[in-house]
């Protein structure tokens, strides 16, 4: 019990130490726009649920870049984890995995929302919808694949949305004339092919997890069917 309230102190130190951190750097980051008390807002809370959950790993300089630029250049993305937080936590129980987070940099929830069943979605520093944390496969989706995109996130700051969201729609574009040339049998792949899976970012990441080209989207060039339930995308 005297382990467990020590323990509990310390979160409760860290989630207040972190806090004012975060409020601190995200007020003066966005002071020259007029947006101070946002940016101390959105820095505040985070830094307060990240100290709480004890996500930073302040034993290794990557864990003080990490808090560093979620309080500061990494802001928008952070905001859009935040929105995943308020999400998951109503009205289900979205099934925060601890071993995954702790001292990793990075919020991880197995379940939880995600614009595509069966896919894995990173906003900010937060993954959600991770899958089984004991399956293998899916612990090593989100160390490699997700966390580089949360990674992603901070050092592109505010311009890795607009890059992600531009290239989503120029591929959407370019799908949709390739299916209307019939060059493609379906509108849905030809886009998703273009939009999500040529993404730079994407590519990168699956690289990364030693998954490129992807099963579906080998099946899409082959002309096979999708795979089998189940297994990561």
């Amino acid at each position: 019990m005297r382990v467990v309230a020590r323990r509990s102190h310390s979160l409760v130190l860290e989630s207040v130490l972190v806090g004012a951190g975060g409020a601190l750097l995200g007020g003066l980051v966005l002071r020259p726009v007029g947006c101070a008390p946002a940016g101390a807002l959105v820095g505040g809370a985070n830094g307060a649920l990240a100290g709480w959950c004890g996500i930073y790993d302040w034993h290794h300089p990557k864990g003080w870049v990490a808090a560093a630029l979620d309080s500061t250049w990494g802001l928008v993305g952070v905001t859009g984890g935040l929105a995943l937080h308020a999400v998951n936590a109503a009205p289900r129980d979205a099934g925060y995995v601890d071993d995954l987070s702790r001292r990793q940099n990075r919020f991880v929830y197995e379940r939880g929302w995600s614009p595509r069943r069966r896919f894995a979605f990173t906003a900010g520093n937060v993954v959600t919808g991770a899958g089984d944390p004991t399956n293998p496969r899916r612990r090593q989706l989100v160390e490699r694949h997700e966390d580089l995109h949360v990674w992603q996130g901070r050092w592109f700051g505010p311009f890795y949305p607009a890059l992600y969201a531009a290239w989503m729609a120029g591929g959407t574009v370019a799908g949709t004339w390739a299916w209307a040339r019939r060059k493609e049998p379906s509108l849905f792949q030809a886009v998703e092919r273009r939009a999500y899976y040529y993404n730079p970012f994407e590519r990168r990441a699956y690289a990364a997890d030693d998954n490129w080209p992807p099963r579906r989207l080998q099946a899409m060039r082959s002309g096979e069917r999708d795979r089998e339930p189940g297994e990561a995308p």
